[in-house]
């Protein structure tokens, strides 16, 4: 609704009351993931909005046919994942936020990342769950090895 309410009905204000810990999933784990359950983990009454990633392994990268690909990680990664879904909690009005990073060797078309945003409005849930998984990449110490058709392979920094 935008502008003044019609008739009686009365707007009630925007200012969202935090939910007791936004972060509601953190893991890293070499087992298959789950949409679903990252999608009810950040599940809220007070969220209009819910915003989800889905990473999947492609078949190429960089015009290069990938053949195989495995994830590896520091012992570190959950923590690391946990103070990147905390930053995100900080600077949004976030309900609940969830992220699964895939461990071990996938395959083409496994998914590798869930990430989840769930926020009173549907522009902050976007925001939210853009700056997440872009900051999961660039911080949290997964790194991905792609082995090409060609014979050669490649290891990728912070994933």
């Amino acid at each position: 609704m935008r502008g003044r309410p019609p008739g009686n009905v009365r707007r009630v204000s925007d200012v969202p009351v935090p939910a007791a810990d936004p972060i509601r999933l953190a893991r890293v784990q070499d087992a298959p993931l789950s949409v679903d359950e990252v999608l009810a983990a950040v599940g809220d009454p007070a969220a209009g909005g819910v915003a989800l990633f889905v990473g999947t392994v492609r078949d190429h990268d960089h015009a290069r046919a990938v053949r195989a690909l495995s994830y590896s990680a520091h012992p570190s990664v959950e923590n690391e994942l946990r103070t990147v879904l905390g930053k995100v909690a900080a600077d949004f009005p976030v309900r609940g936020l969830a992220a699964v990073h895939r461990v071990g060797d996938l395959a083409i078309g496994d998914l590798a990342v869930v990430v989840a945003a769930s926020c009173p409005h549907r522009a902050e849930a976007f925001a939210a769950c853009r700056r997440l998984i872009d900051d999961l990449k660039a911080q949290v110490p997964i790194w991905k090895h792609q082995q090409f058709a060609d014979g050669g392979d490649e290891w990728v920094g912070a994933c």
